[in-house]
């Protein structure tokens, strides 16, 4: 992955607009998190494959790091705290978040294709 570089994650974010495509958005502080910083519980948010289709999709922030909104009919979609992004050799776009430590802990990605839901004894699940 490479840092966010503003013009480049917008240009990608307008492909998908008006279209059903693939969501996967995950936050985590981790179980790592909660004995390092006196947090009572692990916290996490989880969807993978939700389709969503969205008619404008905005990057903010001058600098690391940085918001991304996806405007539906009848709501917001938004991930902050994102630093890094890739685009990947299927064509999708994987945005990720990572503290001073380089740990995750965002990521939201779109694919026009489902994204695999893992693979166990050597096959996709």
């Amino acid at each position: 992955m490479q840092s966010i570089d503003r013009d480049s994650v917008q240009s990608e974010l307008s492909r998908y607009l008006n279209q059903e495509v693939y969501l996967h958005l995950e936050t985590t502080n981790g179980a790592y998190a909660a004995h390092r910083f006196g947090q009572p519980m692990a916290v996490c948010a989880y969807i993978r494959n939700g389709k969503v289709k969205f008619h404008r999709a905005t990057i903010t922030g001058d600098e690391k790091p940085y918001r991304v909104g996806l405007k539906m009919e009848d709501g917001w979609i938004y991930a902050q705290g994102l630093t890094d992004f890739e685009i990947d050799e299927k064509g999708r776009l994987l945005l990720a978040g990572h503290d001073d430590e380089g740990r995750l802990a965002i990521s939201m990605e779109l694919s026009k294709t489902p994204f695999p839901m893992g693979v166990i004894d050597g096959e996709e699940a």
